[in-house]
């Protein structure tokens, strides 16, 4: 397997992302994984190594720039808010990464999904939000659901698939119906997999704190797994 941090840039701005594939010949189907709300870290890395087995260019995105990170376990509402605060900036972050895919030797560019976890699953459905016909399929993991706020949303031509835990206090029921409002409006094809009894984070083994409504959950992990493989197979068909 070839893996290894990849520099690309937004603007002035240096990312540093974590590439892995097969080292075999030829131009592969990429997988952009988006960090949650620490950043870039040993989980998104082991899943571009994982999507790397899979045959395809596993690329874990950089959003907050080289050397930005917070730290698991504690408030990194410095890091991700003012992304949050900023739609426009946070797309724009977004849509040099799926440029920098393209660009790549190794990648069908016409081959590219993107799937994020927590605070990336929403950076995923910011991807598809955008209109690009560049991203064939957005899958969101325990994402957030807050709509950009940028203008009249377009048509969605990037599939959608939503992973998510019922349970979860960061998404309740009634953003699961705005965004399926939403996307249905907008033209999308999309999905949405609720696990029940299930809270925030349920793909993190370290994540026990139920009291905060964030618990791994080994079951919606396994299933939630299973459903991006199946979903990433029908996009890359």
């Amino acid at each position: 397997m070839h893996k290894g941090t990849f520099e690309y840039k937004d603007g002035t701005t240096t990312c540093e992302g974590y590439v892995a594939s097969d080292g075999k010949p030829g131009r592969k189907p990429c997988v952009l994984i988006a960090h949650q709300w620490a950043g870039l870290f040993e989980q998104e890395q082991a899943k571009a190594e994982y999507f790397a087995t899979k045959g395809y260019v596993g690329f874990a995105i950089d959003v907050y720039g080289k050397g930005v990170r917070g730290a698991h376990g504690q408030d990194n509402s410095a890091y991700m808010g003012p992304y949050l605060n900023d739609r426009a900036k946070l797309r724009q972050r977004l849509l040099a990464a799926v440029a920098a895919a393209k660009a790549r030797p190794d990648v069908d560019a016409n081959r590219i999904a993107i799937i994020g976890y927590c605070f990336g699953g929403l950076c995923a459905l910011d991807v598809a939000r955008s209109g690009t016909n560049d991203v064939k399929g957005a899958v969101s993991l325990h994402g957030l659901f807050t709509p950009p706020g940028l203008g009249a949303q377009g048509k969605i031509s990037t599939k959608v698939l939503v992973l998510h835990g019922w349970d979860d206090p960061m998404a309740k029921p009634d953003s699961v119906l705005g965004l399926a409002q939403e996307m249905t409006a907008a033209g999308a094809d999309w999905q949405v997999h609720a696990y029940g009894h299930t809270l925030h984070a349920f793909t993190s083994p370290g994540a026990n704190a139920p009291e905060s409504g964030v618990k791994y959950d080994a079951n919606a992990d396994r299933r939630s797994t299973k459903a991006t493989d199946d979903f990433l197979a029908e996009v890359f068909a």
